[in-house]
C-alpha cells in the first residue's frame, strides 16, 4: 500500500509540473470540461450515491451527515455551476504585487505561485471532491482526494467523470487523483509523503482533524468545530436579529457555519427572547437556556456549562443573557472556536468595536453566519475554512492555494563590491 500511494503521489507531483505550463485558458478549458462530463454523467453519480444513501442509513447516519451525503439531480447542477464560477474567477498565478525599487536600484516584488501537490481528507461531503478539484487546478496544483468511507461510491462515480473531463482536455487525468481506499492505515501513510505532497487540507468533523493533525508530517490547514455565536445588543433591531437567528440555526443546521449559541443583552431579553422562542419553536428547535433564558422560555432546556463548549450541527442552540457588551464578548472569546461570529445592532460604535474585539475568521454585523461560505464571500467554490492563522484564515478560495515567490530585477547589482 505505501509503495502504491508513494507512486499516486509521485504522479500527482509530476502532472502538477505539467499544469504549471498551462495558461489561463488552457486550465479553463480542463474546468469547462470537466463540468460538462460531471452532468454527462449524472445517471452513473446518483446511481452510486443511492447505495451510498442506503448503506449510511443502515448504519445509522445522523440526519445532518445524510444531508451531507446526500446528491440529487439539482445538487449536481450547482457543483457544475461552482465549477464554472471558478472559471470565471481571476487566475491567481503569476500575479506580481508589491514591487518596488530599493534604494540600489534594485526591483523587488513577489510572484504568486501553485502549492504544488494538495491532499484533501474529508468526510460524507461528495460535492467536496469537484468543488476541491476546480479550484486546485485553477490555482495550478493537483489534488489528492481521500474521501470518507461513507460517499466512497459517491465520490468513485465523481472522480472518473472529472478525470475523463481532463483527459479529453489533454490534460493529465493524474491531477485529480483518489485514494482507492478507505483503509485508515492508508491515509496515515498518505500523511507521510511529504516528499511530494506540500499541503494537507482535513474537512469533516473535529475528530478526523485532530487525526490528520496529530499525524502528518505534511502543513495542515484546519478548523476543529465552529461553535457560532449571535449577539443580540441592547441596540439591536429585533425582526432583523430574528432573521438572523433563523437563518444561521435552521437553514443548514449541519454545517459548520450554522449558530450553535445566542448571547442576548438584558435590556433587550424581554422583547427578544419571547419573539425568539416562538419562531425557534416552529422551526423545532430545542433552546438551552440559562436560568434568566428560561424566565422568558418556559419550555427551554437548563444549559449545562458543556453546553456552551458543543457543537450540535442539529436543531439545537445555546442561549445566555449577558448584562453587557464586555460580557458578550468575554463569552465568545472563551467559549469561540474562531470560525464565525455575528452580532446584530444599529450602534455603529459598538459594531465597529465588535469588529476589532472579535478575531474570529469571520466578523458579521447584521448579516446571518451562513454567508461564511468562500462562494457567498466572492471566492468562488470553497476548498475549506482555517481557523489556523497560518497561512490562510477564514474560508479559503484560489488565494488561498497559492504561495510567494520573491522576484528581484537589476541591472548587474552585486551586494559587495567586485575587486
Amino acid at each position: 500500500m505505501q509503495e502504491d500511494l508513494v507512486k499516486l503521489a509521485g504522479d500527482a507531483a509530476k502532472a502538477a509540473q505539467q499544469l504549471a505550463s498551462f495558461d489561463t485558458a488552457m486550465k479553463n478549458g480542463l474546468l469547462f470540461s470537466m463540468a460538462d462530463q460531471l452532468l454527462l454523467h449524472k445517471k452513473e453519480i446518483l446511481k452510486a450515491n443511492k447505495i451510498d444513501m442506503r448503506s449510511g442509513k443502515e448504519k445509522g447516519l445522523s440526519p445532518a451527515m445524510l444531508d451531507r451525503l446526500l446528491l440529487t439531480s439539482g445538487r449536481l447542477d450547482t457543483m457544475a455551476k461552482a465549477i464554472r464560477e471558478v472559471i470565471e474567477l481571476p487566475d491567481p498565478v503569476g500575479k506580481m504585487s508589491g514591487m518596488r525599487t530599493r534604494p540600489n536600484g534594485l526591483q523587488v516584488g513577489m510572484m504568486s505561485i501553485p502549492l504544488g501537490v494538495i491532499a484533501i481528507i474529508y468526510e460524507a461531503r461528495p460535492n467536496v471532491t469537484s468543488d476541491a478539484a476546480a479550484l486546485c487546478l485553477k490555482s495550478g496544483n493537483a489534488v489528492i482526494l481521500r474521501g470518507g468511507s461513507e460517499a466512497f461510491n459517491s465520490n468513485l462515480a465523481i472522480i472518473e467523470a472529472l478525470r475523463k473531463g481532463i483527459n479529453l482536455s489533454n490534460g493529465d487525468p493524474a491531477l485529480v487523483t483518489f485514494v482507492p481506499t478507505t483503509d485508515r492505515e492508508a491515509m496515515l501513510e498518505l500523511l507521510k509523503i511529504d516528499k511530494y505532497i506540500d499541503l494537507v487540507i482535513p474537512r469533516g468533523g473535529e475528530g478526523l482533524i485532530r487525526f490528520v493533525a496529530e499525524n502528518s508530517r505534511i502543513p495542515v490547514i484546519k478548523h476543529y468545530k465552529g461553535i457560532c455565536h449571535l449577539y443580540v445588543d441592547k441596540d439591536a433591531e429585533i425582526d432583523v436579529a430574528l432573521r438572523l437567528l433563523i437563518d444561521g440555526k435552521t437553514s443548514r443546521p449541519g454545517v459548520c457555519n450554522a449558530l450553535e449559541t445566542m448571547l442576548v443583552h438584558r435590556e433587550i431579553a424581554g422583547q427578544f427572547l419571547p419573539a425568539a422562542g416562538e419562531a425557534l419553536k416552529k422551526k423545532n428547535v430545542e433552546i438551552r437556556g440559562c436560568a434568566e433564558t428560561r424566565a422568558f422560555l418556559h419550555d427551554a432546556v437548563p444549559a449545562s456549562p458543556a453546553d456552551y463548549d458543543t457543537e450540535y450541527l442539529d436543531l439545537i442552540i445555546s442561549s445566555k443573557v449577558v448584562g453587557s457588551y464586555e460580557e458578550a464578548v468575554e463569552h465568545i472569546r472563551n467559549h469561540g472556536t474562531d470560525h464565525t461570529d455575528v452580532i446584530a445592532t444599529n450602534n455603529l460604535k459598538t459594531s465597529r468595536r465588535f469588529i476589532r474585539d472579535i478575531n474570529s475568521s469571520s466578523v458579521m454585523v447584521n448579516a446571518s453566519s451562513r454567508f461564511a461560505d468562500g462562494g457567498e464571500l466572492g471566492l468562488g467554490a470553497e476548498i475549506g475554512i482555517s481557523t489556523s492563522k497560518l497561512h490562510a484564515y477564514g474560508p479559503m478560495g484560489l488565494e488561498a492555494l497559492t504561495s510567494k515567490k520573491f522576484v528581484v530585477i537589476g541591472e548587474g547589482q552585486t551586494r559587495h563590491p567586485i575587486d
